[in-house]
């Protein structure tokens, strides 16, 4: 409760002075450039009695409750040590061949279907549990293309790999493992 004398702040605006009168939840004050104003009771701070300035407060407990908590991001996700990253094949051309600017469109369609096939019978051979081809978006040739060569497999499930990380423009590959 404001008494007449109390120096307030204005809560909204840089602005300080004395009260001069109390009438209800309306206070009048004498500004420090001498002007006299009224406010709310509810828009004013009490800093001080009489002439004396009492600036009482813990810096670090204000800056504390004017923070706003940043949400803390954990990957909840416990990783194996012995897990090995997913192997990763690009089949964009220019990552396959040097000189590709001599070859047609069929011939570069041809080289990266021969180089998924190769991988797709590596990773068989050798147990591999999955593989992600980057094919990149395009016209999307190049992925109807290895989803059919990859529907041609028995034992292997495919679908578009994690958006975040490649975008629309890879597939994962899984191979079933000990099938009979």
């Amino acid at each position: 409760m404001l008494i007449k004398g109390d120096k307030v702040s204005v809560l909204d605006d840089a602005i300080d002075g004395v009260v001069i009168e109390v009438k209800g939840a309306e206070v009048t004050i004498e500004t420090t450039d001498g002007f006299n104003l009224t406010f709310k009771s509810s828009e004013l701070i009490k800093i001080g009695i009489g002439n004396t300035m009492n600036f009482s407060f813990n810096k670090s407990q204000v800056i504390s409750e004017k923070e706003v908590a940043k949400p803390n991001y954990i990957n909840k996700e416990k990783k194996n040590k012995k897990e090995l990253p997913v192997p990763e094949f690009d089949l964009h051309i220019e990552k396959l061949v040097k000189n590709y600017k001599a070859m047609n469109n069929y011939d570069i369609l041809t080289k990266q279907l021969d180089t998924a096939k190769y991988h797709i019978e590596f990773a068989i051979r050798n147990r591999i549990p999955k593989i992600v081809f980057i094919h990149g978006v395009g016209e999307g040739v190049l992925k109807s293309d290895l989803d059919f060569l990859l529907g041609r497999y028995d034992n292997i499930v495919f679908q578009d790999a994690n958006y975040q990380k490649y975008g629309q423009g890879a597939t994962e590959v899984y191979f079933k493992q000990n099938v009979k």
